[in-house]
């Protein structure tokens, strides 16, 4: 029985082979930061009211002018083809059939209009990479907002890939060479390989100006292993505000003077991230980081999260210590590997219903207030947190 997220992640193991369960599921290095975002986490400690009218719970957040249904949507995430073929339309669908909104990475595998026309409706925002050619930039940004897409996300963690042991011990590059090993690990899940054998290999097809044009092995690679454009600096904000001109929201924020910074180059909302503990593993929890950085920002912007969100607990804990929403990315990714687009939606409402569950036995009745609730979140002293 699949009841909470764990059980999806074990489920996932057992349905991928191991160098793609290692893929979604892994971090960088000894996984220190990884383990450190859901350690921190559980230290949180929440204390309810009593006595509360909770006959009526409102879960709605407003995010840039929009009502959310819930205060979570699902966070970019590179490569979704290899977990199922369709993967990033699949996830898409049933975030736009739950009522929440869905963050397509210019790593997917499916271009961006297909994803929006096949999702039927609801809010998709797009996660940027900026290459070193920056035209491949300039002309995703112009399909995407051409397609609909709301809100522009600028990872600004990945100056370089982060060093995964797990992945590089698997072998695990593009382009995909199969070794006796890689083979004998994708004849044990037959499942995945038949699917993988209909829907062909998976490809970075976004971003490529048309349908027809193949990336170039090396862009390819590149992309697979986040190697980025290290000349992208502040300033370079007035050149991404030439090509977009809906909300800007800057992801991988865990330093508070780098929140400042943000607010001061004008942008719309940062994220604080550390890319799900698959980049600097000497850096902290995002959740440790979280205060000082929505201290540092004071109101001024929205402050997201992402990285070690597992529960509805968990989502009430990052509000009461300052996010408006959070991100969520492996959960999702463990129940399309189990079931598809299904899978999809039953892990967004398993954690929607851990949500409203989670508020009306903190006595509380409408999400929107949950960061005015003061006294509700006690973190205990061992998270970790940045310099100020």
């Amino acid at each position: 029985m699949l009841i909470t997220i764990d059980d999806y992640r074990r489920r996932a193991r057992k349905s991928l082979p191991r160098f793609v369960y290692e893929f979604i599921d892994g971090g960088a290095e000894h996984e220190t930061c990884l383990a450190a975002n859901r350690a921190d986490f559980e230290r949180i400690r929440l204390t309810p009211r009593v006595l509360q009218d909770t006959r009526q719970v409102d879960t709605s957040v407003e995010v840039f002018g929009a009502s959310w249904r819930l205060p979570f949507a699902l966070a970019p995430t590179g490569l979704n083809g290899i977990v199922r073929p369709g993967g990033d339309a699949m996830l898409a669908a049933a975030a736009a059939e739950s009522g929440v909104p869905f963050v397509l990475s210019t790593a997917s595998n499916e271009r961006a209009e297909d994803v929006r026309a096949q999702a039927g409706g609801g809010e998709q925002w797009l996660q940027l990479y900026v290459m070193e050619d920056r035209r491949l930039a300039e002309q995703l940004l112009r399909r995407a907002r051409g397609a609909g897409y709301r809100a522009l996300v600028l990872t600004a963690d990945v100056p370089v890939g982060g060093h995964r042991w797990r992945d590089a011990r698997n072998g695990f590059k593009i382009p995909f060479r199969i070794t006796p090993r890689l083979a004998w690990d994708i004849a044990r899940r037959p499942g995945w390989a038949l699917r993988m054998l209909a829907g062909g290999p998976p490809r970075f097809v976004n971003l490529a100006e048309e349908a027809a044009d193949a990336l170039p092995t090396d862009v390819q690679a590149s992309l697979l292993a986040r190697s980025m454009d290290r000349s992208l600096v502040w300033e370079s904000l007035r050149w991404l505000r030439g090509l977009w001109d809906g909300p800007l929201v800057l992801k991988g924020v865990l330093h508070p003077e780098d929140a400042a910074l943000a607010v001061r180059h004008g942008v719309d909302g940062v994220i604080v991230s550390n890319h799900g503990g698959r980049q600097l593993d000497a850096a902290p929890s995002a959740i440790g980081a979280l205060t000082a950085v929505a201290d540092r920002v004071g109101g001024r912007i929205p402050v997201f999260l992402d990285s070690g969100v597992r529960s509805g607990a968990d989502i009430l804990r990052a509000q009461a210590l300052g996010a408006r929403a959070v991100f969520v990315g492996r959960p999702t990714l463990y129940g399309l590997a189990c079931g598809g687009r299904k899978g999809v939606r039953d892990v967004i409402r398993l954690l929607a219903e851990d949500y409203e569950r989670n508020m009306v036995l903190l006595g509380l009745d409408r999400a929107s207030g949950v960061v005015q609730a003061r006294g509700l979140a006690q973190a205990e002293p061992s998270l970790h947190h940045p310099m100020a």
